[in-house]
């Protein structure tokens, strides 16, 4: 990812230092940006002298010192509260008073990391999806410490690189993890518990219009990921919903973590294209004795939609906000327009259903869901909640 960054900055024409401790580490980096644009040459997104002069502004250093100078700095390090939280204190005491600080994480406190700095009205949260040249989501998000400067100043920088900002407040998973992880473990519950098999589930959601199956798009994010983010998700939140499924902490337990292991859900040939499913028919579960297949996607889909609904409910993001940050970030439909097609009186019917067979508090129906099926005109009312003004989003 801090490659990815770099990268990122380097095209919207900044100088960037790129720092790694270790020297094998910094020139891992370096060839991966290296690789990177000349695979964008390749593909016609970049000319070779563009290229060329991207790479020039990227310089190498292997001491945060190097990094005095700068007006905006990024940290990507390894989602490790207590590595993230040193570098927060070593930058506190190397930058400008003026310098943002930024981290890349998608599950730690950026409150607290903000907390161990002498100014933390300057840390803000910058989540990229990966690749970072690519993908065109980041999510900006700020800390009760935050000062609003700080906060329009990387939502600007961010739009000035070509990125579409989405601004949100720091809790646990923010907008896409919240709602996408939570998704995942469930499809993985339904794999263990032997309700379907892993063809048909992936199967189901790619009919359904997901850009992949939930079990192939967790062997691509990877299994250690997931569960790290998961159980940040239970920490904030005591959602059973959240606790990592078993079958997926057994399989980060036993090294499968999925594309960059070469085996998880599915097994991958040595492949380094990510569009390249690979898969052959490992798998870690036999397949279902009595299937249940046949109420796939909506099983599966309308508490995604049910956690989007409480999401709006509860005043943390609207509907614009979290259909941008699925459909960039994750390349999914739009929640509300998934909704839409469904209808709320059909979504609250199922998630009824859901409610009652698994007796799971976070499975209980929205308020908001209950109130738009109960409307004289429910797709009236869907169509007045996504278009309302003053609403967040």
């Amino acid at each position: 990812m801090g490659a990815g960054i770099a990268e990122v900055f380097a095209r919207g024409g900044w100088s960037v230092t790129g720092v790694e401790e270790q020297p094998d580490a910094l020139e891992r980096g370096r060839r991966r940006l290296v690789s990177s644009t000349q695979h964008a040459v390749t593909r016609g997104k970049l000319s070779a002298d563009e290229a060329t002069a991207l790479q020039e502004r990227v310089t190498y250093a292997t001491d945060l010192t190097a990094l005095a100078g700068c007006d905006v700095v990024v940290e990507a390090v390894p989602e490790v509260p207590a590595l993230k939280a040193g570098v927060f204190a070593r930058l506190d005491a190397v930058v400008s008073p003026g310098t943002l600080l930024a981290t890349n994480t998608s599950s730690l406190s950026i409150t607290a990391l903000a907390a161990g700095t002498s100014d933390p009205s300057r840390v803000v949260g910058v989540h990229f999806f990966n690749p970072a040249p690519v993908q065109p989501l980041v999510e900006v998000v700020s800390t009760v410490l935050t000062a609003p400067a700080a906060l329009d100043r990387a939502r600007t920088l961010l739009a000035g690189l070509g990125k579409n900002p989405v601004v949100c407040r720091d809790r646990a998973g923010f907008v896409v993890n919240a709602l996408l992880v939570p998704y995942l473990n469930a499809a993985v519950g339904w794999y263990e518990r032997g309700r379907a098999g892993r063809e048909e589930i992936d199967e189901a959601m790619t009919a359904a219009g997901m850009p992949m199956g939930p079990l192939a798009l967790l062997d691509l994010v990877g299994h250690d990921v997931t569960v790290a983010v998961l159980r940040r998700l239970h920490e904030q939140t005591g959602d059973r919903r959240h606790v990592p499924a078993p079958l997926l902490t057994s399989l980060v337990e036993a090294g499968l973590l999925g594309r960059k292991s070469g085996r998880g859900f599915y097994r991958y040939d040595p492949d380094p294209d990510p569009t390249d499913t690979g898969t052959t028919d490992a798998g870690p579960v036999p397949p279902p004795a009595a299937s249940r297949a046949g109420e796939l996607p909506e099983a599966l889909v309308v508490p995604y939609l049910n956690d989007a609904l409480t999401m709006v409910e509860v005043g943390y993001a609207g509907p614009a906000t979290i259909d941008t940050a699925m459909s960039l970030g994750c390349r999914m439909p739009e929640p509300f327009g998934q909704l839409a097609a469904l209808g709320p009186v059909r979504a609250l019917e199922v998630q009824r259903q859901v409610f009652a067979e698994t007796a799971e508090p976070g499975h209980r129906p929205s308020l908001l869901l209950e109130q738009l099926a109960a409307a004289d005109d429910p797709d009236l009312a869907l169509h007045a909640l996504r278009t309302a003004p003053g609403r967040p989003s």
